[in-house]
């Protein structure tokens, strides 16, 4: 098949490159709008199913007012408050600017709530509740109010602009600022570093090419989605790191492939034939790994979640076109002009190859030597690393995220430090009942538990509901008042109950990401060890590989408690880890460790079908792949990496989890822990059932088109000295 694909491609290269083309910008134009459908809201973080929306919609219902929507305005005096007399002028253009809102409901000052005033009473909170608005509105809405605050003299200068909405809002477009900054900082980095691994500027071009081209499309298979189901905003950040790290993965595998292709056999069809047969062929299991590790984010409800699954298939699955379809296309028509731009001194001489390969060669041959000292000793380190793991505690997202020079992010952190406890977000119970027979004990209960700051009488809602509101010690999200929320849901309720607000949301969250995991990781180890079956014909390999990517993704989240939780490489401490980057990471490490897995595992089956033993294919492998895969995976930390200079901690936590999960798994795993296993287990690693081999071979699954097993009955090839396999040219 990949043969087949590959005299295609270059028989109708052009006609191929011009469909790349077409393809390439009505995706360009479609796509280019997505960024205005796509969702940001803290009900993309719900289980549409979960009983904290059921309570949710219940009391929208009856009082016309959204708790997860609301404006703060945080306004600074010269008086000392609450005064005897007039409020002073700037609070009173306040609660007018908020009450002349169309969309908002309800207006409370320190009038009606005391606790409204900061503790050296010069500074106040006006809390506007606000009806169920759409995305756009709430963008229409935060501009209007912050440029009626800069309008007006009263407020100008004395009054920032808070709450949940405005905290939406300013976290799409913080996300969409850093995300473009991390771009221009991140490609002309990568394009250096590319451009002196494959030391011309043609060759380097290539997989940024790749990078746009599948940026483009997941643009517009994202605004295909938009039509059908929400996509939350978080989505581009992921398409833009994986997307660009994916391609030059892919970009690296193909193009060094065919440099080498075309060193042996010239620019015509054979060299991309091979090309395609044998990198074609690992760039599609590689894609397909890592797709069925994104795809398993989708067995979760949340739309933050599946927006983020569906963003990283659509991106893979673009990445992957290009390198199997556009690239080869573009390679047939460039053929020898690929080493073109590229200065004589700095092109990589055969030597300079040879003693790379050598080196790696080297590290395999010591590893293998003593294969039982090297296992253990990377195990040690990854569960050394993964050790902080055992202290992990999660948090959600709110206004507290925010960079303080936002201003729902300065609303957000002057509330924490100049206001005593305030009700803006209390946990809001929902009783299924139509008298309210029982409900003062089931309050006085309430109000006795650990933690519950106060509890306000119950009220109706409608017909068939009543409310009751308590008040947590804390911020709505840290370690107390989640620990006073379990307790209050433990309270025996006289009737149904069901709760709300910001740490009811946050518990339900958390206990729906937990009911998941196990489908969630059942799906992705079982399409890994397929998909591996089919690409190596072993059983153990696959299982090998779980084993080994479970140590390099606890090592990466064990890091990033270390960093982000205790606060080290200059990151300011945080209460625990958002919720939803577990999950995230997770799957990325996975993917992309069973990524660089099929990388090698590609080489070393090629080895042995030309006739290596089992030790030397590995180290033979190794050889051949070691720099293209360091450097995939270096370039790879750059551009997932980038994310980790947002102002956004769950943005930074995705991009260096990330990041360090690759680093890992291209050195201490793929270096060391690889090539130790396969020496201890030697035949064994290639070892499956007679019925599931037979499997293998009925659906060709077997044959190495770039590369076929010497015939029955031959001698196999003398094994080179070390440092004499091909070498990548250029």
């Amino acid at each position: 098949m990949f043969t087949a694909l590959g005299s295609a491609l270059h028989g109708r290269r052009r006609a191929s490159l011009l469909l790349t083309l077409l393809i390439t910008v009505l995706a360009a134009v479609f796509g280019g709008s997505v960024g205005d459908k796509l969702t940001n809201g803290l009900s993309d973080y719900d289980d549409p199913g979960g009983g904290n929306v059921v309570a949710r919609e219940t009391i929208t219902r009856a009082t016309g007012i959204d708790s997860q929507q609301g404006y703060l305005l945080l306004v600074r005096t010269d008086e000392q408050l609450p005064g005897t007399g007039a409020p002073p002028a700037a609070v009173a253009a306040a609660v007018r600017l908020l009450k002349d809102r169309p969309e908002v409901e309800q207006v409370v000052d320190y009038s009606a709530d005391p606790a409204l005033v900061s503790r050296d009473g010069r500074s106040t909170v006006v809390v506007g509740a606000v009806r169920p608005m759409a995305e756009a509105e709430t963008k229409a809405a935060e501009q209007e109010l912050q440029k009626a605050v800069r309008d007006d003299p009263a407020l100008n200068g004395r009054t920032w602009l808070g709450g949940a909405t405005p905290g939406h809002v300013q976290v799409a477009q913080v996300s969409d600022t850093d995300l473009a900054e991390a771009e221009g900082l991140a490609t002309p980095v990568i394009l250096i570093a590319l451009f002196l691994v494959f030391r011309g500027l043609v060759a380097a071009l290539l997989p940024l090419l790749g990078a746009v081209v599948s940026l483009l499309l997941t643009m517009a298979g994202l605004r295909i989605a938009t039509t059908v189901t929400d996509v939350s905003t978080g989505a581009m950040s992921l398409a833009f790191a994986l997307g660009l790290g994916l391609s030059i993965d892919f970009g690296l595998l193909i193009v060094t492939r065919y440099r080498e292709e075309l060193a042996e056999h010239g620019p015509g069809a054979e060299a991309l034939r091979r090309t395609v047969a044998t990198a074609g062929r690992t760039v599609l299991f590689s894609a397909l790994t890592v797709a069925a590790a994104l795809l398993a984010i989708m067995v979760f409800p949340h739309p933050y979640l599946r927006s983020m699954g569906l963003a990283g298939v659509i991106t893979v699955v673009s990445a992957a076109l290009f390198a199997l379809l556009g690239l080869p296309a573009l390679l047939a028509v460039l053929g020898h002009r690929i080493n073109a731009l590229a200065p004589r001194r700095w092109q990589r001489s055969a030597t300079a190859g040879r003693a790379a390969a050598g080196r790696w060669h080297r590290l395999a041959s010591a590893v293998m030597r003593r294969p039982a000292v090297f296992t253990l000793v990377a195990a040690a380190v990854l569960l050394l690393i993964a050790s902080p793991l055992t202290g992990v505690r999660f948090t959600g997202v709110d206004p507290t995220s925010l960079p303080k020079d936002i201003s729902a992010g300065q609303v957000a952190a002057r509330l924490g430090s100049d206001f005593d406890e305030l009700a803006t977000s209390p946990l809001q119970i929902v009783l299924d009942t139509s008298d309210g027979t029982g409900l003062d004990e089931y309050a006085q209960r309430v109000a006795a538990v650990p933690g519950v700051q106060s509890v306000g009488e119950p009220r109706r809602l409608d017909a068939g509901h009543w409310e009751i509101d308590a008040v947590l010690t804390g911020n709505p999200l840290d370690g107390p008042a989640l620990k006073a929320g379990e307790r209050v849901q433990d309270v025996a309720a006289p009737v149904t109950a069901r709760f709300t607000g910001t740490t009811a949301d946050f518990l339900a969250q958390r206990g729906s990401i937990a009911d998941r995991l196990p489908l969630a990781f059942g799906v992705l180890a079982g399409v890994t060890v397929l998909l591996l079956f089919a690409f190596s014909g072993s059983l153990l390999l696959p299982l090998l590989a779980l084993v080994m990517n479970l140590l390099s993704t606890g090592a990466s989240f064990g890091f990033l408690v270390w960093v982000f939780q205790d606060g080290n490489l200059g990151f300011a401490a945080h209460s625990g880890l958002e919720t939803t980057t577990p999950v995230l990471v997770f799957a990325l490490a996975f993917g992309l460790s069973t990524d660089y897995n099929v990388f090698l595992l590609g080489r070393i089956k090629e080895a042995r079908a030309a006739g290596r033993g089992d030790r030397e294919a590995v180290a033979d492998g190794l050889s051949q792949i070691g720099s293209t895969v360091t450097s995939a995976a270096a370039l790879f930390c750059v551009a997932v990496g980038a994310l980790a200079m947002s102002r956004l901690v769950f943005v930074q936590e995705l991009g260096l989890g990330a990041a360090f999960s690759v680093l890992l798994d291209a050195t201490v795993v793929r270096a060391l822990l690889v090539p130790a296993l396969m020496a201890l287990l030697g035949a064994a690693t290639w070892w499956a059932p007679a019925p599931l081999r037979r499997l293998h071979s009925a659906l060709r699954l077997d044959r190495m088109e770039g590369g076929p097993a010497a015939p029955a009955g031959t001698a196999a090839p003398a094994a080179p000295a070390a440092g004499s396999a091909r070498q990548p040219v250029g």
